[in-house]
């Protein structure tokens, strides 16, 4: 037969613990044995008055934003909503049930303010970068990097053509704060000086978003997200926000390995990417530092018809020459000269050549410069270390790091879908780097969670 109706009793004492309705298998409880913010206070003590009324707690609101990330709520306005509602984020954010949650307001001023002076959100993140060290799951021995476009929070109806923006007339104080910010970056190597191309439009909400088009698709603004990963388990050791155009992605990889070492002393003997890497600039820092580049090697020698390149052209290092096939010189000065002005300088690009008469006799001209008088070879300032690269890329080693690699892409992947940071919400480089940080964090703190869950208690009856 059907039971009585179901109707709520009210009560004048109830009996409730967090503690006893938070499932033992639930993600923040294995998060929460990793999330260390006992020295967050002392951290912040600088930027707090000594007087005047009490604050919101730090340690709250950094919780607050570690379960947003963790979850995928993008909005702080609904994160307050959540946390109100669910059990779990009030055990995770140390509020009862009679404990009121912040305003949503109260994140943009802190971050606004102190967090960003204070640095609090990169040192957040290389808390957690310490602690993936301490459990041994960083050995620093094999680090990939990449980079992804992230959409950013600016439209091309609120733009500037190039030929129309004058960022010289712009005034600091009327300004927006996302456009201040553009102005402290215009020198800076990661965004106004990364580059001396202009994009083709420049955004007036957020004008330090690049306009771009590399997904072979409608172009749109975004910034580019760049990660520096260990390989062993996928751990995220630095992070960096910049412009999304090559030049920017690949001089934060200098930033970055600079960052870790002086950091946390992690210094690669290999470092794995992907083809935009492979320039010859990059390559030559790396091998100064002794670390091999398992990179594909940008490399437009190549011929498509069918005569010899550069690579059947032995090089000899010793007396400064490429040997032809044909074993004939091709040298790029060949006299002495007193000037030093008129010798080799040992910047850019060499250009080697044959002699002209050698060339015209040789048997093999139609194989190797039919069209021309003599042939000639340019050498980059970096070749050595290309050639490097080249080396490395025919073994067993590179193969493997090829493989590796695919753990950074992974990465954005669940950035994008599992914690939906496809496109930013906050504005401007501090504001892309905010949510940078915060996310490699909340991915970091996941991985901590999965290798290590929380130990399973048994209910007490």
């Amino acid at each position: 037969m059907m039971g009585p109706r179901q109707e709520a009793q009210p009560a004048l004492f109830y009996e409730f613990s967090l503690e006893d309705h938070v499932p033992q298998n639930h993600l923040l409880r294995s998060i929460d044995r990793f999330v260390d913010l006992s020295g967050i206070r002392t951290f912040l003590d600088d930027f707090y008055s000594h007087t005047g009324r009490p604050s919101v707690d730090p340690e709250l609101l950094i919780r607050m934003l570690l379960v947003g990330y963790c979850f995928g709520i993008r909005s702080e306005r609904r994160l307050c909503e959540e946390v109100h509602l669910n059990l779990a984020y009030r055990w995770f954010c140390r509020l009862d049930l009679s404990d009121r949650v912040p305003d949503h307001s109260t994140f943009s001023k802190n971050r606004h303010g102190r967090f960003r002076d204070s640095e609090l959100l990169r040192h957040l993140f290389e808390t957690t970068v310490a602690r993936c060290l301490e459990e041994g799951l960083v050995s620093g021995q094999r680090m990939a990097i990449d980079a992804s476009l992230i959409e950013a929070d600016a439209n091309k109806q609120n733009s500037t053509p190039k030929d129309d923006w004058d960022a010289a007339s712009i005034d600091p104080a009327d300004a927006p704060r996302a456009v201040r910010e553009y102005l402290h970056t215009l020198d800076k190597a990661a965004f106004g000086a990364a580059s001396e191309v202009q994009p083709k439009f420049t955004s007036h909400s957020d004008p330090a978003s690049q306009w771009t088009a590399a997904r072979k698709g409608p172009a749109f603004f975004s910034y580019s997200d760049n990660y520096l990963i260990d390989t062993d388990h996928g751990v995220i050791v630095d992070v960096e926000a910049t412009r999304s155009i090559r030049q920017a992605e690949v001089g934060s990889t200098k930033t970055m390995l600079k960052r870790v070492k002086g950091r946390f002393g992690l210094h690669p003997e290999r470092l794995i990417a992907d083809t935009a890497y492979g320039t010859g600039p990059l390559l030559g820092w790396l091998v100064d530092r002794k670390i091999a580049p398992h990179i594909p090697v940008i490399d437009k020698s190549g011929r498509n018809d069918g005569t010899w390149t550069r690579a059947d052209f032995e090089w000899d290092a010793d007396n400064d020459q490429y040997i032809c096939p044909e074993g004939h010189e091709l040298k790029q000065f060949r006299r002495n000269y007193s000037d030093p002005n008129r010798g080799p300088t040992g910047k850019g690009v060499a250009k080697y050549r044959g002699l002209k008469l050698t060339c015209q006799a040789c048997p093999s001209k139609s194989r190797c410069c039919p069209n021309m008088d003599f042939r000639s070879i340019t050498r980059e300032e970096h070749e050595d270390a290309r050639q490097v690269a080249r080396d490395i890329a025919k073994t067993r080693q590179y193969d493997i790091s090829m493989k590796l690699r695919k753990k950074v892409e992974m990465l954005f992947a669940h950035l994008k879908r599992i914690l939906g940071l496809g496109r930013l919400r906050l504005r401007g480089p501090c504001g892309a780097n905010d949510e940078f940080l915060l996310a490699a964090t909340a991915q970091n703190l996941r991985k901590l969670a999965k290798v290590f869950p929380a130990p399973q208690q048994t209910r007490k009856a």
